[in-house]
C-alpha cells in the first residue's frame, strides 16, 4: 500500500471524507483552476457528502440554490429539464463553468446547457464557485462568476450503488453506479447509467433524459493516467416561450409551444440533443513539489429543436413554390427542424512547483471549435420538392489560447502574496446567420486578465483583499447586429475585500464587492442594421454590495446557516428603443441611473438542521429573491416580483451487514405553494396611439415533494 499512499499525496491535497470507503481527490488538473483555502478570492465549495444530501434529480443550478447571491430557474418549473442560474445578477453565458478543468460553457453562445448532462451531480466529487473576477480558468474568461466540478476520487472499495427517486408530476430518477476499488494497487474504475423522467409542472414539458458515466485511471509512484468519458441525451417538450401576464392568473402552466398547430398541439415540438465528452489527463512528478500536468478533450455534440409552422411562405424558406394545374401555392403549414452539429477539442496543460512557502503554477489551454448550423423543412401541407429541404448551411469556428501563471508567495505566518496573469487569444470566425446568410465576420481579440491579492490568517481569522480584470468577446447573436454595427469586447474591474472568522462552535463571514463594467452588452429593443434585435454595449454599469454568512451549532441536534446579499446594480446611462408601429421606425427615451435587469438588491438562504436518533436528519431551507426587472428601464410595470419559498427535507441514513450504506431521503418544496416566477422576458410597442407592454414569465411549481432510496452494496 505505499505506491497507494504517495499516489493519493501526489494527485491531491487529501482532505476527508464523509465516506470511509471513499477519498476525494483534488487532482492536479483541478487544483490549477481553483482558489485556495487562504486565496483572496471569494468562493464556496461544497463536498461530495453535500451534494449527495441534495441529489434526487434536479440539475445543478438547484444544489447551488442555497449558496450566497444565486438566484435559479427552471422552464418546466421543476429544476429538471432546461434550468437556469445567476450569480450576483451574472447570467450563465458570462459564468465560466469547467468539468475537471475542461471548459464546458458552449464556445459560440457562451451559454451553459446543464440539460445536456442529466444526473452529473451523481457522480460530482466536490464544486467550487467563485464569486467575481475570481483565479484564472480554462474556456471563456469569468465574468462574474466561475463554477468548477471535479468527479475525480478514488474508491478504495468495491461497491454496488442503486439510486432511485420518484416524486411529484410523475418524476423518475433511477441511477446505478459500479467502482472496482483499487486493484494491485494500481488500477480503478468507476461507472454509472442514469434515468430522469418527468411531466414537468408547466403544460406537455416533459423531459426524457439519459446518461452515462465511465472513469477509470492507473497510478503508479510518480505517474498518473486517468480517462474519463461521460454523455448525456435529453430529449425535452419546448416550454421556453413563457406565460404572457394576463394569462398567469388564469392559467399558470399554459404551454403555447406546439399551439401553431390547428387543433390539438403538435406533440412533437421537442429539443433533441446529445453531448459526448472524452477527457484524458496525464500527471508526472518530475521531483519532489513539482508535477507536470496534461490533458486532451474532445466534446462531441449533434442536436435539433422541432417546430410546427403555420401558414408560412414557401418564399422565406427559399423553397420553390408548388404549383397545382394553374395554381401557385404560396404558403403552407410547415414542420421544421433547427440543427446544431460541432466539434469541440483540446489540451489543457500546467506545471506546479510548491515549497512550504511558495506556490507557483504556469499554465493554459488550447482549444478548437467547428459549430454547424443547419435548418431543414421535414414537412410541408401543401408539398415539398424533396423529402426534406435545406434552407440554410453556415459554420461558426472558434481557436483559442490561454496562458496564466498563478503566484502565491507566504510573505510570512500569517500573510499572503497572491498574483494571478492570464492572455487570452482568439480567433473567432462566423460564416452566415440563419436569417442573414450574406453576413460573416473574423474577428480576433487579445486579453490581458490581471489579478492580485493579499490575505491574512491568524488562529480562526482570515482577511483578504483583491483586485481583478476580465475581459470578454460576444457571442455569436451579437455578431448579428450587422457589418457596421459590431459589437465591442466587455470589459469588467472587480474589487473583492473579505473577512471571515471560524470558531468551534460558530463562524461568520463578510464579503464587499466592486464591479465595474466599461462596454456591458444589454438588450436596449434598438434593431440594428439588419432588422434584428441584438445586444447593444453600454459605457458605464457596476455593481456593488456586501454577502454576509454565518453558522452556528447550538447544540449536539441543532444548527443553523444563512447568507444575505445586499447590492446595487446600475447602468449609468441607458437608451431604450421602442417599436413605433404608428409612425414607423423606433422612439428613444434616455434613462439616467438605473437597475441592471435580473439583479435584485436582495437574496437570502437560510438553513435549520434538526439531528435526532442516529442517522436522521431534518432541514429546513428558506430563500428569499427581491423584486427584479425584466429591462433595465427600472420600470414597475415590467418586473418580477419579490418572493419567499420555504423547502423541508428529511433523511436517515444507516448500514446494516451487507449494506454498507442506505440513505432514505424525502424533500417537499415550496411547502406554503407560494406563486412566484424567477425569470422572464419583457418587450414593448406603440400601436393605434398606444404604448402596449407584454410581459412573459415562468412560473415554479407549487407545493411539490420528491422520495428517494439510496442503497451502497
Amino acid at each position: 500500500m505505499k505506491r497507494t499512499s504517495i499516489f493519493l499525496s501526489f494527485f491531491i491535497t487529501l482532505s476527508a471524507s464523509a465516506q470511509t470507503d471513499t477519498v476525494a481527490l483534488l487532482p492536479v488538473e483541478v487544483k490549477a483552476v481553483r482558489a485556495g483555502d487562504k486565496a483572496p478570492f471569494t468562493k464556496t465549495n461544497l463536498t461530495k457528502a453535500q451534494i449527495e444530501k441534495q441529489n434526487l434529480g434536479q440539475d445543478l443550478p438547484f444544489i447551488l440554490n442555497q449558496t450566497p447571491s444565486v438566484v435559479v430557474n427552471s422552464d418546466a418549473g421543476t429544476g429538471i429539464g432546461y434550468t437556469g442560474i445567476r450569480i450576483r445578477g451574472t447570467d450563465a453565458a458570462r459564468t465560466n463553468v469547467t468539468l475537471n478543468g475542461v471548459p464546458f460553457n458552449d464556445a459560440e453562445s457562451q451559454g451553459t446547457f446543464f440539460v445536456n448532462l442529466p444526473d452529473f451531480l451523481s457522480s460530482a466529487n466536490s464544486i467550487q464557485v467563485q464569486r467575481g473576477v475570481g483565479t484564472s480558468s480554462n474556456g471563456g474568461s469569468s465574468f462574474g462568476a466561475s463554477i468548477n466540478v471535479n468527479t475525480n476520487e478514488i474508491n478504495k472499495e468495491q461497491y454496488l450503488e442503486l439510486n432511485n427517486s420518484v416524486g411529484s408530476f410523475n418524476t423518475f430518477k433511477n441511477t446505478i453506479k459500479a467502482g472496482t476499488g483499487l486493484l494491485g494497487d494500481h488500477f480503478t474504475a468507476d461507472i454509472r447509467l442514469s434515468q430522469i423522467s418527468s411531466d414537468g409542472y408547466v403544460d406537455r414539458a416533459k423531459s426524457d433524459l439519459k446518461s452515462y458515466y465511465f472513469s477509470t485511471a492507473y497510478a503508479s509512484e510518480k505517474t498518473g493516467l486517468r480517462f474519463t468519458t461521460f454523455s448525456g441525451k435529453e430529449k425535452t417538450y419546448q416550454s421556453w416561450n413563457g406565460v404572457l401576464e394576463e394569462l398567469l392568473k388564469k392559467n399558470r402552466t399554459q404551454n403555447s409551444a406546439g399551439t401553431e398547430r390547428t387543433g390539438a398541439p403538435y406533440d412533437n415540438e421537442t429539443d433533441n440533443y446529445n453531448q459526448t465528452h472524452y477527457q484524458t489527463f496525464f500527471n508526472q512528478q518530475l521531483k519532489p513539489g513539482l508535477v507536470l500536468s496534461t490533458g486532451l478533450f474532445y466534446v462531441r455534440g449533434k442536436g435539433y429543436y422541432e417546430q410546427y409552422k403555420a401558414d408560412r411562405k414557401y418564399a422565406n424558406y427559399g423553397i420553390p413554390k408548388p404549383i397545382y394545374g394553374t395554381d401557385t401555392v404560396l404558403r403552407t403549414d410547415l414542420i421544421r427542424q433547427l440543427w446544431l452539429d460541432n466539434h469541440y477539442y483540446g489540451t489543457l496543460f500546467s506545471v506546479q512547483h510548491n515549497k512550504p512557502k511558495t506556490s507557483l503554477i504556469v499554465g493554459g489551454s488550447a482549444s478548437n471549435y467547428k459549430g454547424d448550423h443547419f435548418g431543414d423543412v421535414i414537412w410541408a401541407k401543401n408539398g415539398l420538392p424533396e423529402e426534406k429541404f435545406r434552407w440554410y448551411n453556415n459554420r461558426g469556428t472558434k481557436k483559442e489560447l490561454n496562458l496564466y501563471t498563478k503566484w502565491q508567495q507566504n510573505i510570512s505566518a500569517e500573510w499572503l502574496f497572491y498574483t494571478d496573469f492570464q492572455v487570452r487569444n482568439v480567433h473567432y470566425n462566423l460564416a452566415g446567420f440563419r436569417d442573414h446568410p450574406e453576413l460573416s465576420f473574423k474577428n480576433n481579440y487579445f486579453f490581458f486578465n490581471p489579478k492580485a491579492g493579499v490575505s491574512f490568517s491568524k488562529e480562526n481569522w482570515l482577511g483578504y483583499a483583491s483586485y481583478g480584470i476580465a475581459n470578454k468577446e460576444p457571442n455569436r447573436d451579437d455578431f448579428e447586429a450587422g457589418a457596421t454595427q459590431a459589437p465591442l469586447p466587455e470589459r469588467l474591474r472587480n474589487v473583492e475585500i473579505g473577512l471571515e472568522q471560524r470558531g468551534k462552535t460558530a463562524n461568520w463571514g463578510a464579503t464587499f464587492f466592486y464591479m465595474n463594467y466599461k462596454n456591458q452588452l444589454v438588450l436596449t429593443g434598438k434593431i440594428n442594421d439588419v432588422g434584428a434585435y441584438t445586444r447593444t454595449n453600454i459605457a458605464k454599469s457596476y455593481r456593488a454590495g456586501v454577502e454576509l454568512q454565518g453558522a452556528v451549532r447550538v447544540n449536539q441536534w441543532l444548527q443553523a446557516s444563512g447568507n444575505l446579499a445586499l447590492s446595487k446594480n446600475r447602468i449609468l446611462e441607458f437608451t431604450e428603443f421602442i417599436d413605433d408601429y404608428d409612425a414607423g421606425g423606433q422612439k428613444i427615451i434616455n434613462y439616467n441611473e438605473t437597475s441592471i435587469s435580473f439583479s435584485p438588491p436582495i437574496v437570502g438562504a437560510a438553513t435549520v438542521t434538526l439531528l435526532g436518533l442516529k442517522g436522521f436528519e431534518l432541514n429546513l431551507m428558506s430563500k428569499y429573491v427581491g423584486k427584479q426587472y425584466l429591462d433595465n428601464t427600472e420600470n414597475n410595470n415590467r418586473k418580477l416580483d419579490a418572493y419567499f419559498t420555504e423547502d423541508v427535507s428529511l433523511s436517515y441514513l444507516f448500514s446494516k451487514k451487507a449494506l454498507k450504506r442506505v440513505r432514505v431521503m424525502a424533500q417537499v418544496n415550496n411547502i406554503f405553494n407560494a406563486l412566484y416566477e424567477p425569470n422572464g422576458y419583457t418587450f414593448s410597442y406603440y400601436a393605434d396611439g398606444a404604448l402596449t407592454t407584454e410581459n412573459y414569465y415562468f412560473p415554479m411549481a407549487g407545493t411539490n415533494w420528491m422520495v428517494g432510496l439510496n442503497v451502497r452494496l
